[in-house]
């Protein structure tokens, strides 16, 4: 016979069967996480977009090559101009510095066009200042997205108008450009967010912020070098601090520039936001007044010589209008005793001869010590001799695409006064064992090229070691002593940026440390301008003020200091009776004061308490 059993299956509160009630409570919870997780993913989502390619790009694009390049090649060279040429108006020819070929012939703006420009993004920063940091951020989204995306067609519209190699495109133009939106997306609202700020003792009943507010319309008037980066780096800034923004660029690169800018004003558009708020200007630079001294520029950030700095930072005066300069620089990179000249060579090359010499923060002056002098020489000299000069897009009849380690220089025009330059520093006692002169293309017959050029044994007081060349020159200055190092390093009227290279990171630092100059980067070159989050600027004729960071990003905003009170129900600021007007006793009034100076800053808490026995006593209490 079978016994059964029964079996308890109640279990107590430490152990058992989980309720269902949990259990349903835990996948509603879970659900509703999703739905929200997965709603902010669509609010969050770049924006597609599209903006064709233009066919100066492609490989089978011909066309007209220049027998003399140049900004105004339409007045002396037949078909350049339209069919039907407006009267009294200026053009630009726009072309390819590194085959010569016309890519196209643009009517420059009057200063009442760019006048009705700087209005219409007057009227569309408006409605602008009053997005949310979200808003913003998924624009910045969309473009981040977008130039992932069309990278390798970017760095070819680059390469069409400057050209440079897609190496040099990619490196100055499109990381460049993802780190500073990659930047704004993650970080920008935090630099731009109210700052709370410590109060001191007689305002412990407040509170005190500092909040950033859209200035309206800025302005930014940028250089030729890097044609994408330099005209969406400011854009991008200003579009994020609430602003709308005027671009001039340059008018050797107004035919990528227009480009840029329009994929920008087509992101606005598919993102719901006023195209209106980017504005390019094209024109010579005697009708760029219009902008300068416009009375609703509110900020203008300036990248190019000194000589137009100058000119410009006067033009703001009209309005004292604050100005943002990055006039160039003659960078140094000192190479300290004992330094491993091999391991750091690859990144020293990159330096000088990134984007063919033409980079503002590029390495003008290398200084070794002079126990290393040769050995750094004959590498150097090594190296440069296998560099090859050419163009990175394939045109009809290239067969196999070509291949360029230094590409082309703007224009020609610069050629005659470098070698001058080079001449000169020769006759002084330089050596020159690579380059010095420009360089013919095998088969293209044309474009600027000048030889990637290696000088050893510089006079650091010649001119060729005081002046900013902007050319693929490599200047080998030996040293003594540290000390003399730093001296040659400061020696010039620039403070941009510098590199220092040796075995002690410590002893590096201290050399660092006593440059004057506004970035250096140590065992490395240029890496201070991959962060976007530091500052990037110079100092002495290098210019003042900064963009890129917190500081650039907040001086296209004005600052704004709030102050309300903390417990506004219990504590407000009075006038009490003995300094209230009309002024009862100037005695009185005076000890009362002065005991609550006293009280509040005096050194000692014995002369503390006296000031507020004076103080209780002055009040009449």
């Amino acid at each position: 016979m079978t016994h059964y059993h029964e079996v308890d299956y109640d279990y107590d509160d430490e152990g058992g069967l989980i309720d269902p009630a949990w259990l349903l409570a835990i996948c509603f919870g879970l659900g509703i996480w999703l739905v929200i997780n997965r709603y902010q993913s669509l609010l969050n989502r770049a924006i597609f977009f599209r903006i064709p390619p233009p066919p100066q790009i492609k490989e089978t694009w011909t066309a007209q090559k220049l027998p003399e390049p140049g900004l105004e090649a339409h007045l002396n060279t037949d078909g350049l101009l339209p069919a039907i040429p407006l009267e009294g108006r200026k053009y630009i020819t726009a072309y390819d510095p590194a085959t010569a070929y016309h890519l196209d012939t643009v009517l420059a703006d009057t200063p009442t066009e760019i006048t009705k420009k700087i209005a219409d993004a007057y009227e569309a920063q408006k409605e602008w200042a009053n997005t949310s940091f979200h808003d913003r951020r998924r624009v910045m989204r969309s473009l981040k997205k977008w130039l992932v995306d069309n990278q390798e067609t970017c760095a070819k519209v680059a390469c069409r108008d400057t050209g440079k190699t897609m190496l040099d495109a990619a490196l100055g133009e499109i990381i460049t450009t993802c780190s500073k939106l990659d930047w704004l997306i993650n970080h920008g609202e935090r630099a731009l967010a109210p700052q709370k700020r410590y109060n001191n003792l007689i305002m412990f009943y407040k509170s005190s912020y500092v909040h950033y507010e859209p200035l309206g319309v800025v302005s930014a008037i940028v250089s030729w070098n890097y044609p994408l980066h330099n005209a969406w780096s400011p854009i991008i800034a200003a579009l994020f601090a609430g602003n709308s923004i005027v671009l001039k660029c340059s008018e050797h690169v107004i035919w990528s520039t227009t480009w840029f800018v329009k994929a920008i004003q087509e992101c606005l558009k598919a993102c719901g936001h006023d195209e209106q708020l980017v504005q390019l200007v094209c024109c010579y630079p005697e009708d760029a007044e219009a902008l300068t001294k416009s009375p609703f520029i509110r900020h203008i950030t300036f990248i190019g010589s000194e000589r137009v700095g100058r000119i410009v930072a006067q033009a703001a005066t009209e309005y004292l209008t604050p100005v943002t300069l990055e006039l160039g620089g003659k960078d140094p990179a000192i190479i300290l005793p004992s330094t491993d000249l091999e391991k750091h060579l690859s990144l020293l090359m990159r330096g000088v001869y990134q984007n063919a010499g033409q980079n503002c923060i590029g390495i003008e002056r290398i200084l070794v010590h002079e126990s290393q002098y040769e050995d750094l020489f004959h590498l150097f000299t090594e190296r440069a001799d296998k560099l090859r000069p050419g163009h990175s897009l394939k045109s009809p009849g290239d067969g196999v695409a070509p291949v360029a380690d230094v590409g082309a220089m703007i224009s020609g025009e610069r050629f005659p006064g470098l070698q001058h330059a080079i001449q000169e520093a020769v006759d002084q006692g330089a050596t020159l064992t690579v380059g010095g002169e420009p360089w013919l293309h095998p088969y293209l017959e044309r474009g600027s090229y000048f030889k990637p050029t290696v000088l050893g044994d510089v006079n650091p007081d010649a001119p060729i070691a005081q002046s900013e060349l902007f050319a693929p020159i490599g200047l080998i200055i030996k040293y003594e002593t540290v000390e003399q190092a730093i001296e040659i390093a400061n020696g010039t009227r620039y403070g941009l940026g510098a590199s220092v290279f040796g075995p002690v990171k410590d002893e590096c630092l201290k050399v660092a440390k006593r440059l004057q100059c506004g970035m250096v980067a140590i065992n490395d070159f240029g890496v201070f301008y991959l962060n976007q989050d530091l500052p990037f600027g110079g100092t002495k004729y290098s210019g003042y003020g900064r963009f890129g960071g917190p500081e650039g990003l907040r001086a296209l905003t004005n600052t704004k200091a709030i102050v309300y009170d903390r417990w506004g129900w219990a504590i407000q600021t009075t006038i009490p009776a003995v300094l209230d007007y009309p002024v009862r006793s100037v005695t009185q009034s005076w000890d009362f004061i002065s005991g609550l100076v006293a009280f509040l800053y005096a050194d000692g808490w014995r002369q503390r308490i006296d000031a507020l026995t004076k103080l209780i006593r002055a009040s009449g209490r």
